[in-house]
């Protein structure tokens, strides 16, 4: 574990006053920002939706139904036929937060999807600062103002409030300091075999709710131990702690190999997998300039000082801005000309992960304020590799935000134990980090209100009109812009009103270009008819052949009833609903109106 400046070793805790009061203080703060950041939703967790990624808040809403519902019907929670209807979804290629949704699944139960989503995200933010704040405060630094500096940073930094827009995987961050704390647990002598268990337990556990996350996590430490463990000042102690170590990490991974070995074998080997994702890693990739600029969920962006390089609001994974970006290097400036050859091993292990990171988060080729050149760079080189080929490099840039919170903190620490000799000193310190992180504190995220779900679904007609098990659409199909049916769908599942399958869905599957993933299922002509009418707001032209081939569609989906709601949710465009209905009608007849819906029942085949 890197040693603070004030420690000679690292693996025990800091000998820090056990100063409650500290400790409440910082539990009281990550909770009031937490709520702070999602206070836009918590007016009426039903009826608000995040503006800018609603899609994946129906998404994880889902998620947490159908965790549920596999949970109390026994059925798999790896793999589901609910959606994309024959072939099914793997879910465990997929984001499936398999722990949150078993865990909160009384929740979920009791006050409906909508509201445990904005639960565990609220919870989410908060503990990702007091995880920090416990391993920074408990085995890092000395003085409690220093963790809480580092801790509140990290744990909303601006990737941190932009992945709340409606990722409960990514904001689980909480997971990073355990995994870190038990990394480092395995250098203590004869801790291997329950340091193991303890360390293969968190892996099975970050699997299950972040397993992208995890995988950078791994990433990032043993680079960290790599350069840490080859530098001269830690030789000694690397030999002598190399036997338990290791003897731990192959306990870890019999223990995570056990836990996991069916949700790995899904993974690599399971019906509906694919290999790379659904998504253009030179789209996902960060702007060299996003480092220097501020995001748009903080006050410098209420300020107007924000900036649109990310690839979408979601993925602001960097965006310190110039004086953070100048505080952190003073920090390492200082911290590195009092240090002892030991802690320069640390920090040279800190600079070195967080350089690396950063190059690798501009993706294939490089971009500077939305200009791409023809410079390949190293991420370019290793996007072929197995795993690799399926992450987001923009996401790398996720590592660099606890380089930067600990640097923080060891400098706090460093200030408040052996304060500067000239008051001027101190001041131009303090006046440093305010003009650094200040500008940083996040603002409220952006929400609106949603379309409700129709009575029809509520209510329990739907019914009357499938049988049990049977696959009902609605109008548009559901996919990642038109996320309605999966809401419905989980309404129905959390009500324990009994099951109904849907055609596509919002999912990653096979299909991509070059044997990749894409997002949902490949189009077919009645769902194509069907965006094409919702983004245009004009009925395409039909044919006596587009007829037939509409109905064979919905026959190979094995599709019921057909029904459209007077007002359907497009997460990223409106929806001309009237078109969409007269296209139905051409395809398929007249409809019924059936409650708040309009209904078109499918002949069989």
């Amino acid at each position: 574990m890197p040693t603070s400046p004030s420690q000679a070793t690292d693996p025990s805790p800091a000998p820090a006053t056990r100063s409650w009061r500290a400790d409440l203080v910082v539990v009281f703060a990550a909770v009031a920002l937490a709520i702070w950041v999602t206070s836009g939703m918590w007016w009426d967790p039903n009826t608000r939706a995040i503006t800018v990624n609603s899609s994946d808040q129906a998404l994880f809403e889902w998620l947490l139904a159908f965790g549920g519902h596999a949970v109390t019907h026994g059925e798999n929670p790896f793999f589901t036929d609910l959606l994309n209807v024959p072939d099914g979804v793997n879910l465990a290629v997929n984001t499936s937060i398999t722990v949150y949704a078993v865990v909160f699944a009384p929740l979920t139960y009791l006050i409906g999807p909508p509201a445990t989503f904005l639960t565990i995200l609220t919870l989410n933010l908060a503990a990702t600062a007091v995880a920090w704040y416990w391993l920074l405060s408990r085995h890092l630094v000395i003085n409690r103002l220093a963790a809480g500096v580092g801790a509140l940073f990290i744990g909303f930094c601006p990737a941190m409030v932009s992945h709340a827009n409606a990722h409960l995987n990514w904001t689980a961050g909480w997971l990073v300091p355990l995994l870190i704390w038990g990394v480092f647990r395995l250098r203590r002598p004869g801790r291997a075999v329950r340091g193991g268990i303890v360390l293969g337990l968190l892996v099975a556990l970050g699997f299950s709710i972040a397993a992208e996350g995890l995988f950078f996590t791994a990433l990032a430490v043993a680079f960290f131990l790599l350069l840490w463990a080859l530098h001269p000042g830690r030789w000694r102690e690397v030999r002598a702690v190399l036997p338990s170590f290791l003897g731990g990490l192959g306990v870890t991974a019999l223990v995570a190999g056990v836990l996991l070995a069916y949700p790995l074998w899904l993974h690599f080997a399971g019906p509906q997998r694919f290999h790379g994702t659904g998504f253009d890693p030179l789209i996902h990739s960060e702007d060299i300039a996003a480092y220097g600029s501020y995001p748009r969920r903080s006050l410098a962006g209420w300020a107007g000082h924000g900036t649109s390089l990310a690839p979408n609001p979601t993925e602001e994974n960097s965006f310190f801005g110039i004086p953070l970006l100048l505080l952190a290097a003073a920090c390492f400036g200082l911290l590195w000309w009092r240090a002892d050859r030991a802690f320069r091993a640390t920090l040279t292990a800190l600079g070195a992960t967080a350089i690396v990171f950063a190059v690798l988060s501009w993706g294939p080729r490089a971009k500077w304020h939305g200009r791409r050149t023809h410079q390949i760079l190293p991420f370019g080189v290793l996007d072929n590799l197995p795993v690799v080929n399926a992450a987001l490099p923009s996401r790398l840039a996720l590592v660099v935000a606890p380089v930067i919170g600990v640097l923080l903190a060891f400098t706090v620490d460093r200030l408040r134990t052996r304060p500067p000799r000239y008051r001027v000193t101190g001041l131009a310190w303090a006046l440093g980090f305010a003009a650094a992180l200040l500008p940083l504190l996040p603002t409220p995220l952006l929400t609106s209100v949603r379309e409700p779900i129709p009575n029809f679904i509520t209510s329990g007609t739907w019914q009357r009109y499938v049988s049990p098990g049977g696959v009902l659409t609605p109008l548009p199909l559901t996919v990642d812009v038109t996320p309605d049916g999966q809401r419905w769908q989980a309404y129905a599942l959390a009500h324990r009103q009994g099951e109904f399958r849907i055609p596509a869905g919002f999912f990653l599957g096979p299909g991509g270009p070059g044997g990749r993933g894409r997002i949902g299922p490949v189009p077919r002509t009645f769902d194509s008819l069907m965006d094409q009418a919702g983004r245009t707001g004009l009925v395409p032209i039909i044919t006596e052949g587009s007829i037939r081939a509409s109905v064979a569609d919905l026959h190979h989906w094995r599709v019921e009833t057909v029904i459209l709601a007077d007002r359907v949710h497009g997460a990223k465009y409106d929806i001309n609903e009237d078109a969409v209905r007269r296209t139905a009608t051409a395809l398929l007849g007249p409809p019924e109106r059936v409650d708040d819906v309009w209904l078109w029942k499918v002949p069989p085949a």
